[in-house]
């Protein structure tokens, strides 16, 4: 472990350093604080010398970008990740230990990037880690929210929304760019003039606002490629009137700034009142608007013609939020760049992709067209004309169906329709599930799939497990990797070997016990914050979620209230015992949503304080539910709920961030969970209640009475009684008339409008089932791992790579196999690198020539000592999966199990005979390390024998050639 101990000195001292510079103190007397900023800006330097050697190769070898516009990046913290990602968690976590505190104490220094709400943040987060990862070159485009959506707290049961400065500890990863800034016009007037055969634009009146570009850069996962997200912030042109301050008007001096800034203040501003409409639609025209410009700007400085745009960029809509998008760039290609309309619109509708993510009406995003209007009059009126165009297509192809054009037109009832502006102005449309891309085509969007056809498709939404396993479980990632190496990690997919082990009595125990000690540190972490004291060897039963009346938080909590009544009737009613464990928040103005957070509560408050049932139910609720949080939460999870009203939920990633960590799901055939059933089975997955067909004929057809269901149930009319009789609100039985009411009679709508009732009886049963297996034991363990090795297809790097091949088509780049420009030997990222090498599948070069022209700062000389180690780390981890490598000088890497001492001698000779009749070139540049290394695995019926013959051949081929880049397995000879 020398190199490792060097390595580890070096890095440690230049902590001390960074402590120094920065605050002037010693690790002894410096706060956590002041520990995480020096550790955060030591690794903020690392990051950044591969940040821009991998611009330069960008720019270098060019090619189409993707950039990817979304409301949301739900980053969560970004140290531990880029940690991991580095490969250097094991030197800083040495290095807190030395000053006498774990990585733990200092990543929780870090406030989550306040960036997102939910899935749809998150999931953009997991793509970005995906696309640097898998090598694709894009940028996220987003708002730089000064504060986030909110913090929650919890008093007295009720949800309290208090501000979210999540910057004051963030702005250490984003490098401000002023030089890139881009101005925003809302509000004005439009005039309109003809001048020949062009109509000339003239926009007077309005407010400009300047959008200010913070850059964060976002590293892959052993990949060189680092992409980039550009947070906008906005600013006024004038931020101080100095003549109105000097007249006594202080305001109204600083009112210009404030109506400006306003715009990046907060994520989703509450938006029942005009007020909040307004800034809501100024943000999504302010970052698209910000976003187009800046990518044509970068466009128009390669000198391409403007009809080879699509060639070059892909604009990817997340959601409806960034559609303005569409006339955005059409308003630039017309009145900036003087495109006829027929010109513009065909270079626009092959740029841009959108994906949906909701089938709920309300989530539709519809603008009021007076305000459109009035705010963007340019960008109105661009819309008023595709939809002027779209509507005659419709009418030559349905003429005289008024009806259908007038559901299909963007602009009707005096609103604008953004997912039918997305459909229309975008080449590829796709839902995040089977089944709902399903959805999509048959209900939601059918006439448009008929319309369109080709256009819509599926696309499975994925994670990242480099976070959700590597990272928030380290300890069964170790499993994993002990049991089938480490190629899981760069190919998810090759989870599907632990299905070989997952009926190991070894594996099994060590597998509970990783559980186990993942449940006592949040058992910890709840009596903490919570002061609930809960059982560790109690089953957890998680759902954690924004909080949603379709997503049935209400049917987890009448359960958990009917579980309570049977123990109450009978104490020793045989169960294990259960933790039940939620976490979410609930939009400010959703009131039955914040009505569901205090009835949890109030069931927890009853139940966690009676003795009579002997401890077998507890009821957590943790609040502020958040990236960090989940990163604690999902590892301890027995059970996750995922039982959303089937045909609601788009896809759902929890679902598959609770299945990668070995926690069986109970749920509907809602969203993923069909995909869930498929790839594990129905004996590893607890399946339940009304199916989309069957919801979707009782929206369609009426005939659901949950009054009849209610007749029929003592249980469950027991349960609802209580919802009014005071058992859980003594002193204020009408606490929660407004659920019972919504359940049983509806609001002036249709009652149980998400079939809580009718699959409750259904859910009970099921319940039922996974107390009996938990309690059997042996089989819990065996589908839980089943779960995990399943897992693999629910990763975001085969959801890019599946979007990469059907929508984008851009090039992958792999611009080094080791990381660049570190300042650092890295003993662990090369220790990794050659584990993850050695169990793929696949035959792979990796030339060290290359890695020693990008770490042109290492503090180490790139020679024997490099070679040596390497060739020790894969003799020893390495040496029985097949493995061959070589080295210059005679040093063998590894040895085939069936190669001879001839063969090594023979092998040396030739690359020893290689170096002296010429040097290897890179880039023309003589090295004086050869052929450093090259790892190759057996492919198929490939004998030992014919790949050292192949090795022979390729250095015989490399001898006679003025530069040698052997990097693929394909560019050998064969």
């Amino acid at each position: 472990m020398r190199e490792f101990e060097m390595e580890q000195r070096q890095f440690s001292e230049q902590l001390v350093s960074k402590l120094q510079r920065m605050f002037g103190r010693s690790p002894k007397s410096a706060s956590k604080g002041q520990l995480y900023e020096a550790l955060a800006m030591l690794t903020r330097d690392l990051l950044m010398e591969r940040w821009a050697l991998s611009r330069e190769r960008m720019e270098d070898e060019g090619g189409k970008e993707l950039y990817y516009l979304s409301m949301e990046f739900l980053m969560g913290r970004t140290l531990g990740n880029n940690l991991v990602n580095l490969g250097i968690e094991d030197l800083a976590a040495e290095a807190c230990r030395e000053f006498g505190l774990s990585l733990d104490d200092i990543s929780e220094y870090e406030q989550d990037a306040g960036l997102g709400n939910g899935g749809l943040g998150r999931l953009a987060a997991c793509f970005m880690d995906s696309l640097s990862t898998v090598g694709l070159v894009a940028q996220g485009c987003g708002i730089r929210y000064e504060n986030g959506l909110f913090k929650q707290r919890i008093l007295d049961g009720f949800q309290v929304e208090v501000s979210d400065p999540w910057l004051e500890t963030g702005a250490v990863w984003e490098v401000p760019v002023p030089e890139e800034m881009e101005t925003v016009r809302f509000g004005g007037i439009v005039e309109y003039k003809q001048v020949g055969q062009r109509l000339k634009v003239n926009h007077i009146g309005y407010q400009s606002v300047l959008a200010v570009p913070h850059d964060v850069p976002v590293l892959g996962y052993h990949s060189e490629v680092v992409n980039s997200l550009r947070l906008w912030g906005a600013r006024a042109l004038q931020r101080f009137d100095m003549s109105r301050f000097g007249a006594g008007e202080y305001l109204s001096a600083v009112e210009e700034r404030e109506s400006a800034e306003v715009i990046s203040k907060v994520l989703y501003p509450e938006d029942q009142h005009p007020e909040g409409k307004e800034l809501r639609l100024k943000q999504q025209y302010f970052f698209v608007s910000a976003s187009i410009q800046s990518m044509m700007r970068r466009y128009r400085r390669l000198g391409k013609p403007l009809n080879r745009l699509p060639d070059h960029v892909v604009v990817h809509i997340n959601d409806t939020h960034p559609a303005l998008a569409i006339p955005e760039l059409m308003r630039i290609l017309l009145d900036e760049d003087g495109l006829d309309w027929e010109s513009a619109w065909r270079i626009s509708t092959k740029v841009f992709a959108y994906t949906n993510h909701t089938i709920l009406e309300e989530a539709l995003e519809r603008w009021p067209r007076s305000l459109m209007k009035n705010l963007l009059p340019r960008i109105y009126d661009i819309v008023d004309a595709i939809n002027e165009r779209f509507c005659a297509e419709l009418w030559q192809a349905y003429p005289k169906e008024w009806d259908k054009i007038s559901r299909m037109a963007i602009v009707g009832g005096d609103e604008v329709r953004m997912a039918h502006l997305a459909i229309v102005g975008s080449y590829s449309v796709n839902g995040v599930a089977k089944l709902h891309a399903d959805i999509l085509k048959k209900h939601v969007f059918v006439e448009f799939h008929q319309f369109y056809p080709g256009k819509f498709r599926g696309i499975t939404n994925g994670v990242t497990f480099r976070r959700f396993v590597l990272k928030a479980n380290p300890q069964l990632a170790e499993l994993i990797t002990d049991s089938v190496g480490t190629s899981w990690k760069l190919r998810p997919q090759s989870l599907r070997k632990f299905n070989r082990v997952i009926d190991d009595e070894q594996v099994q125990r060590r597998f509970q016990e990783i559980r186990y000690a993942n449940k006592k540190h949040l058992t910890a972490y709840i009596k903490d914050v919570t002061g609930l004291a809960v059982d560790p060897t109690s089953i957890f039963d998680v759902q954690v979620k924004r909080l949603h009346e379709y997503k049935r938080q209400l049917l987890n909590v009448l359960h958990i209230m009917h579980l309570y009544n049977v123990l109450r009737a009978n104490p020793d009613h045989p169960m294990h015992p259960r933790t039940f464990i939620f976490a979410g928040k609930a939009a400010p103005g959703y009131r039955a949503a914040k009505q569901i957070i205090k009835l949890i509560h109030n069931v927890g408050q009853r139940i966690n304080h009676d003795l009579a049932i002997q401890g077998k139910l507890k009821v957590v609720f943790l609040e502020d539910y958040r990236v960090s949080l989940a990163e604690k939460i999902i590892p301890a999870a027995d059970v996750s709920e995922q039982i959303s009203t089937a045909g609601k939920e788009a896809s759902g990633t929890g679902n598959m961030k609770f299945m990668a960590n070995g926690a069986l799901t109970v749920g509907t055939l809602d969203g993923a969970n069909v995909e869930i059933l498929e790839a594990v089975g129905p004996d590893s997955v607890y399946i339940f209640g009304l199916t989309a067909e069957e919801t979707n004929a009782y929206y369609a057809n009426g005939g659901y009475d949950p009054r009849v269901v209610i007749e029929g149930n003592d249980d469950l009319r027991k349960v609802l009684e209580q919802l009014i009789d005071g058992t859980y609100a003594p002193g204020n039985p009408e606490m929660f008339r407004d659920l019972y009411q919504s359940l049983v009679y509806g609001h002036h709508g249709m009652a149980d409008p998400y079939f809580v009732l009718a699959d409750f009886a259904a859910y009970c049963h099921i319940q039922e089932q996974v107390d009996r297996d938990y309690r059997e034991g042996k089989d819990w363990w065996r589908r839980a791992l089943h779960n995990v090795a399943q897992a693999g297809v629910f990763s975001s790097d085969r959801t890019i790579r599946q979007y990469n091949d059907e929508v984008w088509h851009l090039p992958q780049h792999d611009f080094s196999t080791f990381h660049a420009g570190t300042g650092l030997y890295n003993y662990n990222f090369m220790e990794q690198h050659m584990k993850d090498l050695a169990s793929g599948c696949s035959l792979i070069a990796v030339d060290i020539r290359r890695f020693q022209e990008l770490n042109r700062t290492l503090t180490y000389t790139i020679g024997d000592q490099v070679l040596r180690h390497v060739a020790a780390v894969v003799e020893a981890n390495i040496g029985s999966q097949d493995m061959v490598g070589m080295s210059h000088a005679g040093d063998l890497i590894a040895l085939l199990p069936d190669s001879t001492a001839e063969d090594t001698k023979r092998l040396a000779a030739k690359l020893q005979e290689a170096l002296a009749a010429e040097p290897f070139m890179l880039q023309g540049r003589p090295l004086p390390v050869a052929v450093a290394m090259a790892l190759y695995t057996c492919r198929g019926d490939e004998t030992p024998r014919g790949i050292f013959q192949r090795m022979e051949e390729a250095l015989a081929t490399a001898k006679q050639a003025e530069t040698v880049q052997i990097t693929h397995y394909d560019e050998l000879p064969v």
